[in-house]
């Protein structure tokens, strides 16, 4: 007969959390090697307190040891995926578990922590709150989960790098989606997670997605083929604010803060903010109509990568390139005929310099004859 949890903690079955609790400690005292025990008695005890916590009955088989190991490496690269691929069905089965939890407690409004996974897979603990905010504590690393209110993390999100079947994917249906301290704390987003909000806003630390080169798949020597995980963070009705922006990312908000966008990054919004000194190459930033651009940083539109491309709704697009070639204030000067207007715009405020839609809209116009002749009579030139 196969020995349960409970018959290695010397407990019966259906016993209280505090007994599962005391029946820990009081074996963990008797088997801990500092008390002249045997460790591998002490490992047995402790596993199965853990495994009982989650609401396991049985300990691991080996089978099941091999399974759950954490990452996989060595051997062929076909064993190495198809571990993985049993990495990633164990996480989505848990965090399925995870959401079905979560929207129990919603329907009763109900308060309950619990935790998911295990110490080979990574635990996390789901706690759902008195006020209906779900706070998830640990590394969020495969699987989806639907949530009905606002989520407060505490961890880093990323998503399988061997396949798109288990692809991480936090969707808040209503409230808003944050880190706790992520500046202090440095927690990322990576490598083609998605974290889709519907109503609130998102308030995030680093961003980051992946993209690497894998050997061709007809195998032609020394040709290979680009892959790329990108990051999806999408508030489409509220704010989206976060740290560096990097490497294969797609971000979506109403309003967009941020502090630097580099190699590939894509932003669409109708209010972008961007705080730090970096645009580097291959960044399109989408601005809708009536929407701004606005620079905080104490540098000049000289030092922004003639690569980035601004993006309109109307389809038109102006590479960086073109704005750098004219100074923000002839750009007003020109395209906005009344002074008064030009301040209203706000087009140079502070140390920094914003960017309208219309100014935009109107860059590739060419100027109307009245323009031209106030050009014109400003250098002393006649009409003619």
């Amino acid at each position: 007969m196969v020995e349960s949890n409970y018959d290695i903690l010397g407990i019966i079955e259906g016993s209280t959390d505090k007994e599962i609790r005391d029946a820990f400690r009081r074996l963990a005292l008797q088997f801990h090697s500092d008390r002249g025990g045997e460790n591998e008695q002490f490992i047995k005890i402790k596993q199965a307190y853990e495994d009982l916590k989650i609401g396991k009955k049985y300990p691991e088989t080996n089978l099941e040891k091999l399974r759950n190991s954490r990452v996989y490496s060595g051997e062929s690269e076909e064993e190495v995926r198809r571990k993985n691929q049993i990495l990633g069905q164990q996480l989505s089965k848990e965090m399925q578990t995870a959401e079905e939890w979560a929207a129990a407690l919603n329907r009763s409004n109900s308060t309950a922590s619990r935790l998911f996974g295990s110490k080979t897979l990574g635990e996390i603990e789901l706690e759902r709150k008195a006020n209906g905010a779900l706070s998830i504590k640990g590394n969020f690393m495969a699987g989806s989960l639907t949530y009905d209110g606002p989520i407060i993390m505490q961890g880093n999100i990323t998503s399988p790098s061997w396949t798109d079947e288990f692809k991480t994917k936090i969707h808040l249906t209503s409230g808003d989606f944050k880190f706790i301290n992520p500046l202090d704390n440095k927690y990322r987003i990576e490598n083609g997670a998605q974290i889709i909000v519907d109503n609130g806003n998102v308030v995030v630390g680093n961003i980051f997605g992946r993209k690497f080169r894998v050997q061709d798949s007809e195998g032609r020597v020394g040709v290979y083929q680009t892959k790329e995980h990108r990051t999806h963070v999408l508030a489409p009705k509220g704010k989206i604010i976060a740290e560096n922006i990097a490497n294969t990312v797609f971000l979506e908000g109403d309003t967009i803060i941020v502090l630097n966008l580099e190699d590939d990054v894509r932003i669409k919004g109708r209010e972008i903010l961007i705080y730090g000194g970096k645009i580097t190459y291959d960044t399109i930033i989408e601005l809708k109509k009536d929407g701004i651009i606005r620079f905080f940083e104490n540098f000049s539109v000289q030092g922004l990568s003639n690569d980035a491309i601004i993006k309109l709704d109307n389809g038109k697009q102006i590479p960086l390139v073109d704005i750098k070639t004219k100074k923000i204030r002839d750009l007003a000067d020109e395209f906005v005929p009344n002074k008064n207007d030009y301040h209203k715009d706000a087009t140079m405020v502070g140390n920094g310099f914003t960017i309208t839609y219309e100014m935009l809209d109107n860059l590739s116009k060419k100027p109307s004859k009245s323009q031209k002749f106030n050009w014109t009579s400003k250098l002393g030139l006649s009409r003619n």
